[in-house]
């Protein structure tokens, strides 16, 4: 049985589920009407961040759910 080699960066298929899997996360994080003064809130925010950085740096690119939103560091 030979081994493969893996790729070094995701296909076009692998970044389109990604995205899929990415707006879903994005959604079930902004979606809550929480008070952006606790611990909740700030931790989401957080969270939220480090997504927006991740797909930056997967796609090389701002996504249009994430641009409306406007969310994460500029």
């Amino acid at each position: 049985m030979a081994r493969t080699k893996p790729s070094k960066q995701l296909s076009q298929a692998e970044i389109e589920r990604f995205l899929v899997a990415v707006e879903a996360l994005h959604k079930s994080i902004v979606k809550p009407l929480i008070s952006p003064h606790c611990d909740h809130y700030r931790t989401t925010r957080v969270l939220h961040d480090a997504l927006l950085k991740a797909v930056r740096e997967v796609t090389g690119k701002e996504v249009e759910f994430i641009r409306w939103f406007g969310g994460g560091s500029a």
